[in-house]
């Protein structure tokens, strides 16, 4: 990727992050920790907060001159997701992907971290500290799953399948109102349709070939960075709807992951109609 960055070394970091800030305090939240920020399922918690003061305090210390984006720092100053473009270094962070589920004890939530060069995704983490592994990939080099001890096991998109044997996840509820009913309907064609609440779990499912499609329209980019990478560097072929290659610096729209290039039109053709 390059000889100033190390995923290795980004990889332990998130990993002594989780055991240091978020693991001790999974189901172990005292009151007044879970905060509410836009929504009932928009959350942060003492956790989300710790976790991304200790990346960022260590990131900075080695890269100086990077552009660090935190979710939690943007949400305080949206400001920080002008420079995505224009950054020769980005980390985007995510510390506690899934933080409602994290606040309810519920395992599925994960770490999320990536490494952006003038706007392009070159290297991602998704890591879940309640299983111990890391999923993850470097542009032009794949993606795997590593243990704490190291081993690597490739990972790979599923195959293409009827429409009635496919399953995967329609994230429907940020689309504009018109285009609801019509995701909603086509729900109906596929095997099944999952939501674990958590962007962290679902690239890693669908990289791993656990399931054939997702579709989104809020795009923060430290829920879809690291993930799309993950996807793509599996196999996979993901794009906005309107035709336009995946960005971290695009916010909204209708994003589609699918096996293939072919599998993803038939799939846009079926959950999407061009907004009036």
């Amino acid at each position: 990727m390059s000889d100033i960055i190390d995923i290795s070394e980004l990889d332990d970091l998130v990993r002594r992050t989780a055991a240091a800030e978020i693991m001790p305090r999974f189901r172990r939240l005292r009151p007044g920790s879970v905060r509410t920020k836009t929504s009932p399922l928009d959350l942060v918690t003492d956790a989300d907060l710790a976790a991304e003061a200790m990346i960022t305090a260590e990131l900075r210390a080695r890269y100086p001159n990077a552009l660090i984006v935190g979710e939690e720092a943007a949400s305080d100053d949206p400001r920080l997701l002008d420079g995505l473009d224009e950054a020769g270094l980005t980390f985007v962070i995510d510390p506690v992907d899934g933080t409602a589920n994290f606040a309810a004890g519920l395992s599925m939530f994960g770490v999320i971290l990536a490494v952006l060069r003038y706007g392009e995704v070159v290297a991602g983490i998704v890591y879940d500290p309640v299983a111990g592994d890391s999923a993850l990939a470097v542009r032009g080099e794949g993606a795997w799953l590593e243990d704490a001890a190291g081993n690597r096991t490739p990972m790979h998109v599923a195959t293409r399948a009827p429409l009635k044997a496919m399953v995967g996840s329609l994230s429907w509820r940020f689309f504009p109102k018109p285009q609801r009913p019509g995701i909603l309907a086509a729900a109906a064609q596929f095997g099944g349709n999952f939501d674990f609440r958590c962007a962290a779990q679902h690239y890693r499912m669908i990289a791993g070939g656990h399931c054939h499609f997702m579709l989104y329209h809020r795009l923060l980019p430290w829920d879809h960075a690291a993930g799309w990478l993950l996807h793509r560097e599996a196999g996979g072929h993901g794009a906005m709807l309107d035709g336009r290659d995946y960005r971290p610096s695009i916010f909204k729209g209708g994003y589609l992951c699918a096996p293939d290039p072919e599998c993803w039109q038939e799939l846009a053709g079926i959950l999407w109609a061009p907004e009036e």
